[in-house]
């Protein structure tokens, strides 16, 4: 089973590392008219996540708010969640939001996989000191270590391979979190 999940994160994980790692801007003529802000993880605990994505992988808190609608006096009506954003080296693209519905509270999924399925996302996160981060991130309450780091080396969409240390998480809330170091020059370089 490891080595199907293995097979199926590394052409997922290919795939994603040949299109978004070289975290450069593209050329103007090369630009389209949308840009992917945000992912939203809804979550049980938003203190609980931020032990993993603030604390442990060090993203940075830039927004942290209560959201309220409706009449905080009907029950029916009234809404209240907390949504926390952060980011890593951009405060425009690629920010991770932690939402979570304080009232009224939401049910929890009842289903749980051993691989990712259809619907399940994959973030994958790249940091340049995976080592230390490592030991942080085992640390974290709740957490779930699908695959330690390993040197997995890829092929590239132009020729060539590309060595990777990778690690596969599933974080407190069920989400599938990728965690690596890029050993060699970024793709598209």
């Amino acid at each position: 089973m490891k080595i199907n999940r293995v097979l199926l994160l590394g052409g997922l994980f290919a795939a994603l590392l040949a299109m978004t790692v070289s975290a450069k801007p593209v050329t103007e003529a090369e630009q389209t008219p949308v840009d992917v802000r945000r992912t939203t993880f809804i979550v049980k605990d938003v203190d609980a996540s931020l032990v993993l994505y603030r604390d442990a992988l060090a993203m940075k808190v830039v927004y942290d708010q209560v959201l309220t609608s409706g009449d905080v006096n009907n029950p029916e009506t009234y809404k209240e969640r907390r949504l926390v954003l952060l980011r890593a080296n951009d405060d425009f693209i690629g920010v991770l939001g932690l939402l979570q519905y304080v009232t009224p509270r939401k049910p929890e999924h009842k289903d749980r996989f051993d691989v990712p399925v259809p619907g399940d996302p994959i973030v994958v996160i790249n940091t340049e000191n995976l080592e230390a981060v490592w030991e942080k991130v085992v640390a974290v309450p709740g957490l779930e270590v699908i695959d330690v780091p390993e040197r997995i080396v890829y092929p590239r969409a132009n020729g060539g391979t590309i060595a990777v240390m990778q690690s596969m998480i599933r974080d407190p809330n069920g989400y599938w979190i990728e965690i690596n170091k890029i050993l060699d020059a970024p793709a598209g370089t």
